[in-house]
Parts: C-alpha cells; sequence; structure tokens
C-alpha cells in the first residue's frame, strides 16, 4: 500500500524519496552538534532526500527551512525509528494530526491519504523510510505551529491583540519528543486550553446528540415555586449542561432547579438571584454550534499568550469585567472591573505598574474636552466651578478630591493607549453585570487593596498611611520598589478554578472575525 499511496501514483521504484532504503549510512553520535538534544540513530539519511521530498509534497514547503535545521542538528540522522521501528510519538503525532478538530481546528491534513498509507506500511519495513522520517516531520511542525502557536502575529494584531506573542523552540522540542523526554501532551500552551479542549469535545457531543431544547418565554420571568411547561426546557438545559446531576422532568421550579439556576448565572456572569429572567434565556437559547465557535476562539488567543509566568503579575480580562492577581502563576484574588465601552474600547496590551498617584488629579482628555466639556461650558458657564475642575497650562484638569473621576489613586503603567488603572467615586456601576462604561481606562472596585498589595514590602506604608495619602487632598506620586506586570486580555471563554465553563458577552464584537479566521486558515 505505500508504493500506492504515494503522490501521483508514484512507486518505489520510480520515485526513490519515498522509501527506497538503499546507500543508507552508519552514524556515530557527534556530541560538538549544536542544539542536538537526542543521540542520533544507527542510520543516516543523505541530505538531498530533504528537497526531493518537498518537491513531492510541496504544501508542506512552509516547514522546508525548520526541516533543514532539525536533521542538521543530528546529522540527518532518522529521528521517528529506532532498531524497533517505528517509536510510540510516531503513533501519537500521527492520531493527533487526524483528530485537529479535537483541537478546535477544522482544516484538513496536508497530504491524508498518502500518510495514511505510509503509517499503514512502516510497521513492516525492514529498514528506515527516508519519507516516512520525513513526513513525519513535516506534520510535526505543521502541527506545532498551529497547535501550539496559532495563527500569525500579524493576524493576531489586525485583531488589536498587542500582548506579546509566545515563542515555542519547535526544533528542541522535536529533539525531546523523539528523544521520550517529552510527550505531546505536555504542549507548551497556556493551562486553559487543555481545559477547554476538553469542553470542546463535550460540546461536540452535546451538538451531535441534536443540542438543547429552545426555551420560550410566556413569562417575562420564572422563579421557585412556579410550575409551567418552559421549566421542563430550562431543566433540560441545565442537565445538558452539567448545572444539574440529574433531570426528572419535573414542571416545577423547585429546590435543586434553583441550585443549577445559580451555578448557570455564575457561569454566565449573570446577577446569581436564581430567577430565570430574560437575559438568562437570551443566553440559554444561543445555540450549541455558536457556544463550540466561542470555545474555538478563546483556545487560538490560548495559543497567543506564554504558557505560564512564574512571578507575580496582574490579568485584566475585558470580557469578565475582572482583575485578576496571580503570584507565581496562581490566583490570589479577584475584583471587579469596569472597563471602556464599545466606541471606546480598552486595548489589549500589556505593561509594567511603575507609579502610585494618591490623590490625583485628572487631566481631560482632549476628546472628551472637545466633545463634552465644552459644550457643557458652553450651557453652564459654572460647570467648571461644579465639578471641581480649573484651567491649567491650555487644559482643563479636575482638582483631587472624593468626587474626582479617577477617585483617590490611580496606577500607572506608561503605555502608548494612555490606559490606566483606578479608583472612581461611581461605585454603584460595580452592581451592574455588564459593565463596560469608560472611556478606556480601567476602575478598580477595590483600589485600596491593590495599593495594598503593591506596598507589602514597604514597612513605611501602612494601610492606615495609604488611607491618609488618599485621603490627602494632594497629589503625591510613589515609585514602586518593583514593578508588577498587568496583561489586559481579552477572552470570551474559559474554565473557572471550579472546572465550570464559563461564557461572556463579545462586548467588543472580535469573536466572530477571529473565528472566520480561523475557518478560512484551515481550509
Amino acid at each position: 500500500m505505500l508504493l500506492h499511496a504515494c503522490q501521483n501514483g508514484q512507486s518505489e521504484k520510480n520515485n526513490p524519496i519515498l522509501a527506497d532504503t538503499s546507500g543508507l549510512q552508519k552514524a556515530e553520535p557527534d556530541a560538538s552538534i549544536p542544539g542536538s538534544f537526542t543521540e542520533p540513530g544507527n542510520l543516516k539519511f543523505d541530505s538531498s532526500r530533504i528537497a526531493d521530498f518537498m518537491d513531492s509534497f510541496p504544501d508542506l514547503k512552509p516547514v522546508k527551512k525548520d526541516m533543514e535545521s532539525f536533521y542538521r542538528g543530528r546529522d540527518f540522522a532518522f529521528a521517528w525509528f529506532d532498531h524497533d521501528g517505528l517509536i510510540e510519538p510516531a503513533e501519537n503525532l500521527f492520531n493527533r494530526m487526524l483528530n485537529l478538530h479535537a483541537e478546535g481546528l477544522p482544516g484538513q491534513v496536508s497530504y491524508k491519504d498518502q500518510w495514511i498509507g505510509m503509517m499503514e506500511e512502516a510497521h513492516e519495513l525492514a529498514n528506515p523510510s527516508p519519507a516516512i522520517d520525513l513526513m513525519l516531520t513535516a506534520q510535526y511542525f505543521r502541527y506545532a505551529k498551529i497547535a501550539w502557536q496559532g495563527m500569525s502575529e500579524s493576524k493576531s494584531r489586525s485583531l488589536e491583540w498587542f500582548l506579546p506573542r509566545k515563542q515555542v523552540p519547535l526544533t528542541v522540542m522535536l529533539d525531546s519528543l523523539v528523544s521520550g523526554k517529552t510527550t505531546l501532551q505536555k504542549a507548551p500552551v497556556y493551562r486553559q486550553y487543555e481545559l477547554l479542549k476538553q469542553y470542546l469535545g463535550k460540546y461536540d457531543e452535546i451538538r451531535d446528540n441534536g443540542g438543547w431544547p429552545v426555551i420560550a418565554a410566556p413569562k417575562k420571568s420564572y422563579k421557585t415555586g412556579d410550575s409551567l411547561e418552559a421549566i421542563k426546557n430550562i431543566r433540560s438545559h441545565l442537565f445538558i449542561t452539567g448545572d444539574i446531576p440529574a433531570n426528572n422532568g419535573s414542571a416545577v421550579f423547585d429546590d435543586e432547579l434553583l441550585l443549577g439556576v445559580k451555578s448557570y448565572q455564575k457561569r454566565m456572569g449573570l446577577t446569581e438571584d436564581g430567577i430565570v429572567g430574560k437575559s438568562m434565556i437570551a443566553e440559554m437559547n444561543i445555540p450549541v454550534d455558536k457556544r463550540i465557535g466561542q470555545i474555538m476562539v478563546n483556545m487560538e488567543r490560548c495559543r497567543w499568550v506564554p504558557a505560564g509566568i512564574q512571578r507575580d503579575y496582574l490579568v485584566v480580562n475585558i470580557p469578565e469585567f475582572r482583575l485578576h492577581l496571580y503570584e507565581q502563576d496562581s490566583l490570589l484574588w479577584s475584583m471587579k472591573v469596569v472597563v471602556g465601552k464599545a466606541q471606546h474600547k480598552t486595548v489589549i496590551f500589556n505593561g509594567n505598574i511603575r507609579y502610585i498617584v494618591f490623590s490625583p488629579y485628572w487631566n481631560v482628555p482632549n476628546s472628551i474636552l472637545k466633545n463634552e466639556i465644552l459644550p457643557a461650558i458652553r450651557r453652564n458657564p459654572n460647570y467648571l466651578a461644579r465639578h471641581n475642575m480649573e484651567w491649567y497650562d491650555g487644559r482643563v484638569r479636575q482638582k483631587p478630591g472624593p468626587n474626582n473621576s479617577l477617585g483617590l489613586v490611580k496606577f500607572l503603567f506608561p503605555n502608548s493607549h494612555s490606559i490606566y488603572l483606578h479608583d472612581t467615586p461611581a461605585k454603584s456601576l460595580f452592581n451592574e453585570s455588564n459593565r463596560a462604561f469608560s472611556h478606556g481606562c480601567i476602575r478598580l472596585e477595590n483600589a485600596k487593596k491593590l495599593a495594598e498589595y503593591l506596598l507589602r514590602n514597604d514597612s513605611s506604608w501602612t494601610p492606615q498611611n495609604i488611607q491618609a495619602a488618599m485621603e490627602a487632598g494632594k497629589e503625591r506620586t510613589i515609585t514602586l520598589k518593583k514593578e508588577c506586570p498587568v496583561f489586559i486580555a481579552y477572552f470570551t471563554s474559559w474554565v473557572d478554578r471550579e472546572g465550570k465553563l464559563n461564557f461572556r458577552k463579545d462586548i467588543y464584537q472580535r469573536d466572530g472575525r477571529l473565528l472566520k479566521m480561523i475557518l478560512d486558515e484551515r481550509q
């Protein structure tokens, strides 16, 4: 079958790159080869085989340089064969590539039929096959690039994702893979990737079983004690999604259903009041196919970020409206935030918090001055005085105080986007489930808590001293002894600490475009 599965129907005799093992050379280990972390095998093949292989399989040419670097580092010794034949990682890679849909990658495998034929024949060969070895290596680089790195940085930047993209040492990892030092299961991806991947499989199964029922809503809301036919569909949905352990088929809104409703509300970022209202029904009526797409785009985003960060850092997840503090890559605490509204999007990027400013002035941005402040002054000449504002150096600024738009403290991480974290006097906004209200900067539910954390190692800054500086009414800037990284990200789906799948609204309408790019790229 190997002979007839090759491209253009060429046989072993007519196409020597495919299975001819004549002229194979004995290979001696060479410890001086840079980057060679595996012992070369007992057999080598001629370096010209790579060019011949690419002529036969031109769609794989984008990984030619990676292949040349890898084989040059091992002096063109076979990678996927040992003295017993094909090694186990070869089968694992083969199975992964044939199941790309499980990775949220719906595209086709290049030269799938030819590769299947090669793998079927591989176990019967008396000698290693250059063609099979080269095909496995080419498919590894293809897999690693799409499953671990994702689409190109230019494409992610076109989606206004300005967080730095991770770099994966693919050749080094391949050395470790074929030597048995690591496995494909230990992928260099953010931990959320594998968690989302598991749910992708579950949601594929839900789709294959018919999805979930559409919930008609003759009433505006449903609560404990109600008895209506619509409650059966609500119960069925929550059973399918795993929010309740069993479906008793009852049309009565009982205590078990109440717990399931609250579980669902928490996963969707809704008010956890146990009442099935308009917003919850709207979420439940989103088709399973759309949820699958949402999982896929967030798996792609997981490919872009570092697998782990071994230091303290902050993450603001815009669609979640929350800030998370991590110590040594472990979540310490979280708080609510307000982010930019759709017409004033908060930018996806990163920086380092360098300064804390207590009792800050608010220097009104020119856009707000032009579009809001000046028209207000024309309507009311006393507008500035009423809002504790003044002209300063040709601009308008708001003086420090409890009604200052920045609250009592702000946190600066110098950047070209003019984004920072700050307190706010408008505390009632944190009671809203959708908190996209700002002009782009990020308002904190508990700014003092963050100040205390950032100054925790400075004994002169006690909680009392921090509170006093916040209320002093005189601006004071503190330079941190140790800067704190902050990442502003955009994830509309993730798995929480309880192992439950969360979804959030795509407030900036980014998911649809990314999903289209994924589908187009994988065709």
